[in-house]
């Protein structure tokens, strides 16, 4: 089974959200993932710290 890192959109037509997924390669976008691994906002400003949130220590485990 190949995985890749990839974003998954929410949020409302204006409004983009994205989580951080880890998911199968042949899964869409926004279908089915196997963990969420962070977060990322793109309407924050880019000097705030909550526009991305990863767990690194999880994305270090699936890269392994």
């Amino acid at each position: 089974m190949a995985l890749k890192i990839r974003l998954s959109r929410g949020g409302s037509k204006i409004r983009p959200f994205y989580k951080v997924v880890i998911a199968d390669s042949r899964s869409p976008r926004d279908g089915r993932f196997i963990e969420k691994v962070g977060h990322f906002n793109p309407l924050l400003p880019k000097d705030n710290s909550d526009r991305l949130k990863l767990d690194l220590e999880k994305i270090k485990e699936w890269i392994g």
